[in-house]
């Protein structure tokens, strides 16, 4: 705490991702075999017909600075996108581009929040979502939820933390970090509830919507009723390996959209003018394009599965989507191994960074202090050995 700095920052928490990121190749860095299952960034190159349109766009002299929103083309493609995947109906004046979808978050919470509203997170929830809310002087309240519930809220857990101060609720399906689906029926039952509220804004976050084994993925803003209070989020980093090309965007109500442009305009302005050229081919072509890279992720999925499965008391479901496992270690939790008591899910972490060279997460950084995150946006080999390293350090 440095008092020459905002009290902002000041009581802001360091994402426990890139925290652990850093850490591990600051180990690597001092000679550790460190293999890292800690971030969500898939091990795939960007495909060819997306470097294509990026090198095209060189070649066709864009250096000049876009549009705040983004190039009309692009938000072309992402209603075109909507409607073919979601079956979403927007203009172009809902839509907004952003430099990942994290900074479209980032965008709804500072137009959307006052001082103590209260921006529901269902946990487990991805780590910024809180901190992006505070930031903008809201309270987060997170809803439990538990790996005997699939890590899925009820209407009933809903309902029971909706106050008169409830602003928003952010909520991510396939989620970060358990990979749980919500289906159209799941979603239908949650927004009976919400249809309620009708000051309660919702945010969708859909950056995982293609990596979906269930075959079937539902946005909240499908229904009509709740249309025109859902914000729906997706972007390109995880679909298309584009995770350094930092391209976001959202599609909701005018108002709200005209909003983000206006605070995004006298922050960063516009995305950058070759990843937005590049995202226009991604979008373009159909989700059949990338299908190998979710075929991959669901055989990872199986195999860090049932290498989990045989470290004992480790306590996993079978996520539906994403690439995370968030298994339960709380068995683990007040006992000693090599040297080293375990009080919660932080100290499990850092046991397995220390004696079996693993970068995982604490589930604390996500609203679940029972759990870890584990990625396996990584080989098969390294998953297979980082498995076994955790199972020997364990025993």
């Amino acid at each position: 705490m440095n008092p020459k700095l905002s009290d902002r920052v000041n009581n802001m928490a360091t994402s426990a991702t890139l925290a652990m990121a850093a850490k591990a190749r600051e180990l690597r860095a001092e000679g550790r075999d460190i293999i890292g299952l800690s971030l969500g960034e898939p091990d795939f190159t960007v495909p060819e017909f997306v470097k294509d349109a990026a090198i095209q766009a060189v070649k066709d002299d864009y250096h000049a600075y876009t549009p705040v929103d983004g190039y009309a083309d692009l938000k072309q493609a992402i209603i075109t996108k909507f409607k073919r995947d979601n079956n979403l109906d927007y203009t172009p004046a809902q839509i907004v581009v952003s430099t990942g979808a994290k900074q479209s978050i980032a965008n709804l919470a500072q137009v959307l929040l006052n001082p103590g509203d209260e921006v529901l997170l269902p946990a487990p929830y991805w780590v910024s979502y809180s901190d992006i809310g505070k930031v903008a002087g809201g309270v987060a309240i997170a809803v439990p939820t538990s790996i005997d519930t699939d890590f899925k809220i009820t209407p009933e857990t809903l309902e029971a933390a909706i106050t008169p101060k409830t602003k928003m609720m952010i909520y991510s399906s396939p989620c970060n970090p358990s990979g749980s689906v919500y289906s159209k029926e799941e979603l239908r039952a949650l927004a009976d509830v919400l249809v309620k509220y009708p000051d309660i804004i919702v945010v969708s976050d859909e950056i995982y919507e293609h990596i979906n084994f269930t075959g079937q993925h539902a946005s909240m803003a499908q229904f009509d009723d709740m249309y025109d209070r859902t914000v729906t989020v997706n972007g390109v980093s995880k679909a298309f390996a584009m995770t350094g090309w930092r391209i976001g965007y959202i599609g909701g109500p005018e108002y709200i959209a005209r909003a983000c442009n206006k605070m995004q305009g006298q922050v960063t302005s516009g995305a950058n003018c070759i990843a937005q050229r590049a995202t226009i081919a991604a979008l373009e072509n159909p989700p059949s394009k990338i299908q190998y890279m979710v075929d991959a992720f669901k055989n990872r999925r199986k195999l860090v599965l049932d290498l989990l499965a045989d470290i004992p008391g480790i306590k996993t479901n079978e996520p539906e989507g994403a690439f995370y496992v968030f298994p339960d270690v709380s068995y683990y939790f007040g006992k000693t191994i090599q040297g080293v008591t375990i009080e919660n899910a932080s100290d499990f972490a850092l046991l397995l960074l220390d004696k079996a060279n693993v970068a995982t997460v604490t589930g604390e950084a996500f609203g679940s202090p029972n759990c870890i995150r584990i990625s396996y946006a990584a080989s098969e080999e390294d998953i297979t050995e980082a498995l076994r390293r955790i199972k020997e350090a364990l025993s």
